[in-house]
């Protein structure tokens, strides 16, 4: 069940604390709670929910905060309930009236968060936000571009940057042999469990060798430089003791054993296992080394390895990532965890950028993997100009206006290779710790969403630099000849702060 709250959340100023004070509505928590249309979303949120049955659910605002205050500070689930139950202004940004000693919530309801707000509403509101930011900044000459006259065509504006990039996910590097033994380990532990309720009926348990193939892989797990044909030998070795195992299971299900007595995860443990036995044994038997839609991770079953081919990190294990940048504003059009071809999805991804701006971009940068024949036509029809040299054998003579031009697009496109710096270095996309597929996906988009709200912040900052600085010099100068009307109207225009009843206004 959800109710929505009728009273309003009170101004930072008149937040109540347990402690004589307010709430400073220049804290970095405090503007980014203005930044987010909390409101525009709720009623989507709240469909997920009964209106009459069940408990009442937690607040569109909250779950959506406490996830992206566990992305911004970089945190575990449990310590993120911890920060917001010591500090009064991430309280305030989850939506709470007041500060209050105990938690708001249990660290496992950030799983349940991160099932209910899909990736899909998390883009919703990116894009809702950098489009609302834009529009702002760019009012003045929207107005002078935009204002066509009837049947005028509108004319193409902005650059549109295009990469993909892949999220590793958390597990363990993948090899043949560690999949087979981690496999056999499991089966034994199902056999022990299924054979429990058997033990008057049978006199003995089904024989495992565990011993036996526990030394035989270590045999040569443990060896530094292992040949072709020990790797290849220990492989069918492991096979065979692994198809023993799923012969005794069967034989037990059999003799009256009840999958009833595993638990969830190891019943679906148990389909896994059947599925990695037929991919090893086929390619062991075809001597391949690789077979479609492989499994690296008995755990995370949807997990793909991604051959991405750069340098230290051939292939990568997660999820790949389609993604677009206005603007220094990144977006995620298309995540997969099958490998694809990013040049494909550039009409649709042209096409995205038309529904939210109303035009196409004036020109797209892209690597060379994007520069296919079909992909610059379909752009030349569209008055679109795709960065990068022509198709054919390149010419003996480049001016230098064209060297000049390919120059500038290859450092323009350098702004996305940033984005995928900061989004992996500062915040959780080098490694994705959540474990189900759906939850994998919120947290990505959350990701690229804490990047854009990181952006803005900055921006903030900047313009609250601004009031003592000189715009000519840059210098600093003194507190009376500050231009208020000039920065005031900045932060207005960016819609930072409501003249109407921020303290600013008393400032000025």
């Amino acid at each position: 069940m959800y109710r929505k709250e009728e009273q309003p959340l009170p101004p930072p100023e008149k937040f109540e604390l347990p402690f004589e004070g307010k709430l400073s509505p220049n804290n970095r928590w405090v503007i980014m709670a203005e930044l987010i249309p909390w409101d525009d979303f709720e009623e989507e949120y709240a469909k997920l929910f009964s209106a009459e049955k069940g408990a009442p659910a937690k607040l569109f605002r909250m779950a959506l905060g406490t996830l992206i205050i566990k992305e911004k500070l970089g945190t575990s689930d449990r310590e993120t309930i911890e920060q917001i139950r010591e500090n009064p202004y991430l309280q305030y940004f989850i939506g709470l009236n007041c500060y209050q000693q105990e938690p708001p919530l249990e660290s496992s309801m950030l799983v349940h968060f991160r099932k209910r707000i899909d990736g899909e509403l998390i883009n919703k509101i990116n894009k809702k936000i950098v489009k609302r930011e834009i529009d702002k900044s760019d009012k003045e000459v929207k107005k002078k571009d935009c204002l066509q006259e009837k049947g005028e065509k509108i004319k193409n504006k902005g650059k549109l940057i295009l990469d993909a990039t892949c999220a590793p996910a958390d597990i363990k590097y993948p090899t043949d042999l560690g999949i087979l033994n981690q496999a056999r380990i499991e089966t034994e532990r199902i056999i022990d469990n299924l054979y429990k309720p058997l033990r008057v009926k049978l006199r003995k348990k089904p024989r495992t060798s565990r011993i036996i193939a526990r030394k035989e892989y270590l045999k040569v797990a443990k060896k530094r430089k292992v040949s072709y044909q020990e790797r290849r030998k220990a492989i069918g070795k492991q096979l065979k003791y692994l198809k023993k195992n799923l012969g005794n299971i069967e034989d037990l299900i059999q003799a009256g054993a009840s999958l009833e007595n595993l638990s969830k995860r190891q019943k679906n443990c148990l389909e896994t296992i059947k599925k990695v036995y037929e991919q090893q044994q086929s390619m062991w038997e075809n001597k391949t080394q690789s077979v479609p839609q492989r499994i690296v991770s008995l755990t995370q079953r949807h997990i793909r390895p991604i051959v991405r081919g750069k340098a230290g990190k051939p292939i990568e294990f997660g999820a790949k990532l389609s993604v677009s940048c206005v603007d220094n504003y990144v977006f995620l059009d298309k995540i997969s965890w099958e490998n694809f071809n990013e040049s494909c999805h550039l009409k649709e991804q042209v096409e995205k950028y038309k529904k939210t701006f109303g035009y196409y971009p004036e020109s797209v940068h892209v690597d060379k993997i994007y520069r296919t024949r079909e992909n610059r036509n379909w752009c030349k029809e569209r008055g679109i100009r795709i960065s990068g040299p022509k198709l054919g054998r390149p010419p003996k003579n480049v001016s230098e206006e064209e060297k000049k031009q390919a120059h500038s697009d290859e450092c323009f496109r350098n702004a996305i290779e940033g984005k995928f710096g900061q989004a992996k270095r500062r915040f959780s996309l080098n490694l994705v710790m959540t474990k189900l597929p759906e939850t994998s996906i919120t947290s990505i988009a959350i990701t690229f969403l804490v990047v854009n709200l990181s952006k803005l912040l900055r921006q903030f900052l900047s313009l609250f630099l601004s009031l003592f600085t000189n715009n000519r010099t840059g210098e600093l100068i003194k507190p009376p000849f500050i231009n208020f009307d000039y920065t005031l109207n900045n932060f207005y225009v960016l819609k930072l702060i409501d003249l109407s009843e921020n303290s600013w206004s008393k400032v000025a």
